[in-house]
């Protein structure tokens, strides 16, 4: 997976580390989830990246 995708989701992840942690200083249980959530698909993103690169395009 080229260099490009692997940044936006790298940045995607700190977005969501980002807005969890502004959750929990405000106490805002749904910038928390909301926060979860962005990492969870950035994180899931990146499997799919690992696939590909492990088997090919």
């Amino acid at each position: 997976m080229g260099w490009m995708d692997k940044a936006k989701h790298a940045a995607e992840s700190l977005q969501g580390k980002t807005k969890k942690s502004a959750g929990d200083a405000t106490g805002d249980r749904s910038l928390q989830a909301e926060g979860r959530a962005d990492q969870g698909k950035a994180s899931a993103k990146k499997v799919g990246d690992d696939v590909k690169d492990t088997f090919g395009n």
